[in-house]
């Protein structure tokens, strides 16, 4: 089946007539007439009832019209893609969050590299930490960020990003709600709502409940249907803190911090990096996330990336903010490079 095939049958559809289709198609009517035949004869049937000037589609005509119109257009899509992104009109990036990294994370990194690399398409996909190393290799997204994960492929880049600690999430009515901090026996006796896929909830299992089950009642795999659940009092959500969260709810440390979970960056290693991939691998790494962390709960820091790059690490608060210059710089001279001379 070619495609000009379809778009022949298709203007016939429209018309009913050979002779206005074939002007719709810039050809002769011979041509046109002859690419429906080749159309019929490898679908096995008529389409078009011609006699005289009766012009008018038969029954499988009408059967197989939806599905080849959804076909054109489909086609013309993959051909404008491919021409906008020869082009350079696209640049596409897709990052990989594992469960209970929420997407408040990257947002502020997003706004500052759409402003740099134009035609910017991001698309951000949950899956567990193993899922995404695979996604990673098979190439499906350009980076991921994850928490706990085991035995990462030598040919993935990892990189430290920061570590955060676990808060107990519940409702202002809950009994442990008026606590200053709640404690591990504390737990043992309270429901918890089940994050579905979170790669801490295990670790919590082996390192403080490692002879009893833990008390789990609802679970989901939303961060925000688990919160409703918790402001209707179901139970008490065990949460990384940097998670934007319901104004309805109260989170509540654990005493001595029990809970910690290092959050990385993972890329392929030898990859030719595209200018998006390349700008937020950088910006990642060099952004000061202790801005993140002492604003935990609201919906994001107020300030920006560029406000935040002037630390390249948690542990060094002091560092020189050429760095944000020296980073935008770079980000913008590999844009230059990968658009082309004009």
């Amino acid at each position: 089946m070619e495609l000009h095939q379809v778009r022949y049958f298709l203007a016939v559809a429209s018309t009913l007539n050979f002779t206005r289709a074939a002007e719709h198609c810039n050809v002769t009517q011979p041509a046109l007439t002859k690419g429906v035949q080749k159309l019929e004869q490898e679908l096995g049937g008529q389409l078009i009832y011609r006699e005289r000037q009766l012009t008018q589609l038969t029954d499988l005509g009408k059967e197989v019209l939806p599905m080849l119109e959804r076909t054109l257009v489909s086609a013309e899509a993959v051909r404008r893609r491919a021409q906008e992104f020869q082009r350079k009109e696209i640049a596409p990036l897709t990052i990989g969050l594992a469960p209970s990294i929420s997407a408040s994370l990257v947002l502020d990194s997003i706004a500052e590299i759409a402003k740099l690399v134009p035609g910017l398409h991001v698309e951000l996909r949950e899956d567990a930490s193993q899922k995404l190393i695979d996604l990673l290799l098979e190439g499906e997204i350009n980076a991921a960020m994850v928490g706990d994960v085991q035995d990462v492929p030598a040919r993935i880049d990892d990189w430290s990003l920061f570590e955060e600690r676990y808060v107990a999430v519940l409702a202002p009515t809950h009994r442990l709600a008026d606590r200053t901090s709640i404690g591990i026996d504390d737990l043992r006796e309270t429901i918890l709502l089940e994050r579905v896929g979170c790669d801490v909830t295990p670790k919590i299992q082996r390192s403080y409940f490692p002879e009893e089950p833990l008390h789990l009642g609802h679970c989901s795999g939303h961060d925000l249907h688990l919160q409703h659940m918790a402001a209707a009092g179901f139970g008490v959500i065990l949460a990384p803190e940097h998670m934007p969260r319901l104004p309805t709810l109260k989170a509540i440390p654990l005493e001595g911090d029990p809970v910690l979970r290092e959050v990385r960056l993972l890329a392929v290693q030898g990859r030719c990096y595209s200018p998006a991939l390349d700008a937020f691998v950088k910006y990642a790494r060099l952004r000061d996330w202790s801005v993140v962390l002492r604003t935990a709960g609201r919906a994001r820091e107020s300030s920006g990336v560029r406000a935040a790059i002037g630390a390249s690490r948690p542990s060094s608060p002091g560092a020189p903010q050429t760095k944000r210059s020296a980073t935008t710089r770079q980000v913008t001279t590999r844009v230059a490079e990968w658009q082309g001379p004009a």
